[in-house]
This record gives C-alpha cells, sequence and structure tokens, in this order.
C-alpha cells in the first residue's frame, strides 16, 4: 500500500539532494573563480526552475494522492469488516459496530449509506434503534414480515421495504415481486 506517499517522499527527497548537490557544485565553482557571482547564480535558478522543482512538485502530489488513497483504503477497510460483522452475526447495533471498529456511532451509520448506494449491503436498518439486520430476499419475500416487528412491510422505492409499524427499512438488490405470496415456480 502507501506506494504514492513512498514514491512522493522519495521524489521529494531527491530534489532536495540534488539541489544541494548542484548548488554546492557551483558554490566550489565560483570559489575557485571558475564561474562568475551572476553565473552562479544564474545556475542555481536554472536547477531550482527546470530541476528541483518540477520534481519536487511530482513527489508532492504522489504524496497527497498516496494519502488519499490510503484513506479511501481505510474507509473501504471499514466497510468490509462492518458488512462481514452484520453477515456473520445477523443482528448487529450500531453501538457494536462502533466499538468493534473503533469509530463513532454516526460514522457507523455513514457506512451503511455508503454501502446502501453502492448496492453492497441488502438487509434491515431500524435507523432509531440503530439496529442492522442480514436479511435472505427470498425470506423476506415469502414472509413479508419486518425483521424488527413482524409488522407486513411495504415497497417505499426501488430496493426499499419498509415497516410502516416500527419503521425499519430494508434494502436490498433488486426489487421483490410484493403480488406473490410465496416463491415463483
Amino acid at each position: 500500500m502507501n506506494q504514492g506517499k513512498l514514491l512522493g517522499g522519495l521524489l521529494i527527497a531527491a530534489a532536495l539532494v540534488g539541489w544541494l548537490v548542484m548548488v554546492a557544485f557551483l558554490f566550489v565553482q565560483w570559489s575557485t573563480r571558475e564561474v562568475t557571482l551572476s553565473g552562479a547564480f544564474l545556475g542555481m535558478l536554472l536547477a531550482t526552475l527546470c530541476f528541483a522543482v518540477p520534481l519536487a512538485g511530482g513527489g508532492a502530489y504522489l504524496f497527497v494522492q498516496g494519502r488519499k488513497e490510503a484513506q479511501e483504503m481505510a474507509r473501504a477497510r471499514l466497510e468490509r469488516d462492518l458488512l462481514n460483522m452484520v453477515l456473520t452475526q445477523g443482528k448487529v447495533t450500531f453501538a457494536d459496530a462502533a466499538i468493534t471498529l473503533n469509530i463513532p456511532r454516526d460514522q457507523v451509520a455513514a457506512l451503511v449509506r455508503s454501502l446502501v448506494g453502492k448496492g453492497l449491503f441488502s438487509g434491515a436498518v431500524h435507523w432509531e434503534k440503530g439496529i442492522l439486520y442480514s436479511q435472505e430476499l427470498a425470506g423476506l419475500v415469502h414472509s413479508r414480515r419486518c425483521p424488527n416487528c413482524g409488522g407486513e412491510i411495504e415497497i417505499a422505492g426501488k430496493g426499499l421495504l419498509v415497516c410502516p409499524w416500527c419503521g425499519a427499512e430494508i434494502f436490498i438488490h433488486r426489487e421483490p415481486n410484493m403480488a406473490s405470496p410465496g416463491p415463483q415456480g
């Protein structure tokens, strides 16, 4: 991981070392009177503008991009861990997920919304109680019952079922045919 940060740091260091070597070379040339003071300054200016600045700028860009990549990877890791918790435990509270993942509770809710938006989470979410449920799509279509209170669920939108009794929202990858009470044959 973090190859961008490493490469960026190396480029910045190379720019600094290269610039210092060029400045030292020009200083030696000036002190032995092989170049004039104005020639040494012109050489430093050219070394700075043509070598050090582009190399350091590219390194800074790679370093910043590497940091962004590391943050995105950390968020993806949190999302994966949250999904694994729900899949393995079946029912996870936001508080338990926050403690396990070592993040604030509101960030757990943001991760759930992100996973739903990406189509990676299909299950039930009770926002008021802060509970995530893992659900099999076939079980919901067959039973049409809320995993939280047992009330009959209704279609609220594409991929979203809502329990009018307790307010639980159930996210699914594809909209079921709620007209048929049982599995299709």
